[in-house]
């Protein structure tokens, strides 16, 4: 039920500042108010949905401020990985372990130069879990988790209103990888720190002038 709602969220059709109730979502699903009640706890324990008293749940809303605070975090963790963590991500990072994780890059990548958000998201995400769980540190892929679903929760709304995104978005998703495999650690940096500089021109390109 979390994942069904938070796939909503991320495809912008529970819009930010949206008022939703445990009523509401239950008949939509055809299933009972405590699976609905535990999702909206967990959503709201992951910064997707506020708990609002005696009035039920609100979809949460970011602010630029906010996205560009979490490229912030999400580049100091990605960073700390590679800078704190190099050995233990490269020993992991075997041939056959980033098997997957370069599935899951081609079809992030063919996403991205289609600008298809819809299918993009999902693979992104699973590509940087995978990614972050060859460290071997739960917390930390936790912790990468959380934020990219932020971002995205974010940034898709601004995306669609930007229009034909095709080429437009991010899709280094297998120079990471490649950089990884060779061993690479700076590359892997010089590659994380253009794609948070994408992200943010991206944003800065697709919000509306004041």
């Amino acid at each position: 039920m979390a994942e069904a709602l938070r796939d909503e969220i991320l495809a912008a059709r529970l819009p930010a500042g949206r008022h939703v109730t445990v009523k509401e979502i239950a008949e939509q699903y055809g299933v009972s108010a405590t699976p609905v009640r535990e999702a909206l706890v967990d959503l709201s324990a992951q910064g997707l949905i506020d708990m609002e008293h005696h009035r039920g749940f609100q979809v949460h809303r970011f602010t630029p401020d906010d996205f560009r605070s979490m490229i912030e975090a999400r580049a100091l963790i990605v960073d700390g990985i590679f800078r704190c963590a190099t050995d233990r991500l490269l020993q992991a990072a075997t041939p056959a372990a980033l098997t997957s994780v370069r599935r899951r890059a081609d079809e992030a990548e063919r996403a991205s130069r289609a600008g298809d958000l819809d299918i993009l998201i999902g693979y992104d995400l699973r590509f940087w879990h995978e990614l972050g769980c060859l460290v071997g540190n739960p917390y930390i892929s936790d912790l990468l988790d959380r934020v990219r679903v932020q971002c995205w929760a974010f940034a898709v709304p601004y995306l669609r209103r930007a229009g034909d995104l095709k080429g437009q978005l991010w899709s280094g998703h297998n120079d990471l990888v490649d950089a990884v495999d060779r061993h690479d650690a700076a590359a892997a940096q010089r590659i994380i720190q253009e794609y948070n500089e994408h992200a943010l021109s991206l944003l800065d390109e697709a919000r509306p002038a004041h």
